[in-house]
């Protein structure tokens, strides 16, 4: 009786362990076959130049999927070199050194953070590349379906929503933004935001302003 139980727990174990491992086995083999290549487990797949105009859009190198598909690698980096020799305050995210004048609590009651020190920080900010150096290498599919960037607002500091929408414009290829769309939820203080960021950036076609109802 002990022999027979011993083989069908021998037998059950079998089987589970089929159903475990047969599956990743499967993913294992897909995985290799899509690797682009001069990537471990390539499938030998062509490399073409992908040539354009614009930041966005210089003479990078393209690889193709094992399906045709192309794979490009995004990073602006004539952007990212700028960014990495600004100076000023805040930049590479840096603290700014406030006085004791600076450092007053009505400032950080109505917004949260010191809304004097964020006026005189860029609207342009920098920030160090803190990612590891393989994501640099890192690429994306070609053909990427473009987005809405909806950004919610109640009594929000200026600055610091127009550093959100600088960054979201310089940070951003602009074929994968179809629209910024600024939502003010009841905000009840000075109404001029819109005439602001009109001022300031002027008024790309994907903006749209829209208030809570």
């Amino acid at each position: 009786m002990r022999r027979k139980e011993k083989r069908l727990l021998q037998a059950v174990a079998l089987v589970l362990a089929a159903l475990v491992l047969l599956p990743n086995v499967g993913l294992w083999a897909l995985y290799r076959e899509r690797q682009p290549d001069g990537t471990p487990g390539g499938s030998g797949a062509a490399v073409a130049l992908a040539a354009g105009q614009g930041s966005h859009n210089q003479q990078k190198k393209t690889f193709f999927l094992g399906d045709g598909q192309k794979l490009k690698d995004w990073h602006d980096k004539e952007a990212i070199k700028r960014d990495a020799q600004r100076v000023g305050n805040g930049e590479q995210g840096r603290p700014f050194p406030m006085t004791d004048a600076e450092r007053v609590d009505q400032a950080y009651r109505e917004n949260g953070f010191n809304i004097y020190v964020s006026d005189k920080i860029s609207l342009n900010r920098s920030l160090p590349d803190i990612r590891h150096p393989n994501c640099n290498s890192k690429r994306y599919l070609e053909t990427l379906p473009n987005t809405s960037i909806i950004i919610p607002f109640h009594n929000e500091g200026w600055s610091s929503l127009l550093r959100t929408v600088h960054s979201v414009l310089n940070r951003s290829p602009p074929e994968l933004i179809a629209e910024i769309v600024l939502v003010d939820d009841f905000s009840d203080r000075d109404p001029g935001l819109v005439q602001l960021l009109e001022s300031i950036i002027g008024e790309p076609d994907f903006f749209s302003f829209p208030t809570s109802s």
